[in-house]
């Protein structure tokens, strides 16, 4: 099955490379009675970088991957990696001096690219995929995490999935049984080391595809190196957090970077200000809030005022909601553009912040967290960012916990190229309206063990 979906892939890739020739040969027609030679040879000459180009973006937004996107999913990312790829192209053909490809042609490709890019995308998901009809076993002691599982199995998989649970507190040897009878097996992250073992080594025995939701020791054990005692192999287990030269290197990204945005930007923050201001001549334009940073030192953060002045003097600290009375109008469009986000360059440039890491938040909210959640702490080893592999990986809904997961994975997996892809990605997340919505959960309901010790 593996080998089948790697040949899909491939397919779906080949196609789409051919469909950006396709797009700018279409353009020259569409152009030119009589194609001019010097034109023709420039394109020629950058059709190797054009496809390089396009292959870096369309694996970036994982164009090639159709089975868990939408309609509007695949229009969205189609949208954001043509948009990108016309624009490197151009700044190529700068580079090496090809001024005879016209910025028309690119223009013009740029647009039937779109059209060929979406029609054939869509048009295979419809004709190719098959309705799954598989047997999916969850395996989980924990009923929420049991429940989540399912119900995000069903929106995947969809209605047709046939789905069997079980505990891990029932004997090996029944859930080995039941375990043969299915085509994939789902294991919990409440799935006790011992008996997780024994269900993975059956399922790969038996030729079952495995999924496992992932706990803190899991992430821990995440890029340890391999070494040696004597003539014992153990694993060696590093702290998490970044080592000297990539806080270096980050940092110095972070100057250039915020730097470039901030002054770029300046004309429309200056425009943003004007609009709050006429919506409320009395509030102020922006809005400061304590939140804690690396190593939980207090910073003050910066954003566009989004609230109402004073909305959390009646309630405390709070969460956002959907259809939050409190927003404004202009809030609620700053909101879901993320416009109101942007003053935290300042906070990039500063040091209190990082461009990509994990989301910064309150003391109030941290202690709630840490109540459940005993290994919460490890966010603030690394900067917190303006975006991070959360956001780009799951909701403003998604819960803490499966947040966390997230964040763990950016900080244990940390490289520069990492940050590259997820700043990438978080434009896809500017134009999809679920990673904005307010939710209503403040912590998730599962709960760990309280013994857990938090040296950090």
């Amino acid at each position: 099955m593996q080998i089948v979906e790697r040949r899909r892939k491939a397919i779906i890739l080949a196609v789409d490379l051919l469909l950006v020739c396709a797009a700018y040969i279409l353009a020259f027609y569409l152009r030119y009675d009589e194609i001019p030679q010097r034109n023709w040879e420039s394109f020629i000459s950058l059709i190797p970088w054009i496809l390089l180009i396009s292959l870096f973006f369309l694996a970036i937004y994982d164009l090639y991957n159709l089975s868990r996107k939408g309609k509007w999913d695949i229009i969205r990312n189609v949208l954001v990696a043509s948009t990108f790829m016309s624009f490197l192209t151009m700044s190529f053909s700068f580079l090496f001096r090809e001024f005879a490809l016209p910025r028309t042609i690119v223009l013009l490709a740029f647009l039937i690219e779109i059209f060929l890019l979406i029609a054939w995308k869509i048009l295979f998901k419809k004709f190719s995929e098959q309705k799954f009809e598989g047997t999916v076993l969850v395996i989980s002691d924990d009923i929420y995490e049991k429940d989540k599982m399912i119900e995000q199995i069903k929106e995947s998989l969809g209605k047709t999935v046939i789905i069997k649970e079980i505990g891990a507190q029932n004997s090996t040897s029944k859930v080995n049984n039941l375990i043969e009878t299915v085509d994939y097996v789902f294991v919990g992250s409440s799935v006790a080391g011992e008996s997780r073992s024994e269900y993975l080594y059956h399922s790969i025995k038996n030729g079952k595809i495995v999924f496992v939701i992932p706990d803190l020791y899991d992430l821990m054990l995440s890029k340890s190196s391999i070494t040696s005692v004597g003539d014992t192999m153990v694993m060696a287990v590093k702290p998490f957090g970044l080592l000297w030269d990539q806080l270096l290197s980050k940092r110095l990204y972070d100057i250039i970077f915020s730097a470039l945005v901030l002054g770029l930007l300046a004309p429309l923050f200056l425009i943003i200000g004007i609009i709050i201001k006429l919506e409320d001549p009395k509030a102020p334009v922006f809005y400061k809030q304590k939140r804690l940073g690396r190593d939980n030192k207090e910073f003050t953060i910066y954003k566009f005022r989004s609230m109402v002045n004073g909305a959390e003097k009646q309630t405390g600290p709070t969460l956002a909601t959907e259809n939050d009375p409190r927003i404004t109008k202009v809030g609620s469009f700053i909101r879901r553009t993320r416009i109101d986000e942007l003053p935290q360059f300042w906070n990039v440039l500063k040091g209190d912040m990082a461009v990509v890491g994990p989301r910064p938040e309150r003391e109030f909210f941290i202690n709630q967290y840490m109540q459940d959640h005993h290994y919460y702490g490890y966010r603030t080893t690394v900067k917190p960012g303006i975006t991070g592999y959360a956001q780009v990986m799951g909701k403003y809904t998604t819960d803490v916990e499966d947040k966390l997961r997230f964040d763990l994975y950016y900080i244990r997996n940390y490289s520069f190229w990492l940050d590259i892809v997820i700043q990438l990605r978080t434009v896809i997340v500017l134009f999809d309206k679920t990673k904005a919505e307010g939710g209503k959960q403040v912590g998730s309901p599962k709960k760990v063990d309280k013994n857990v010790p938090m040296n950090l």
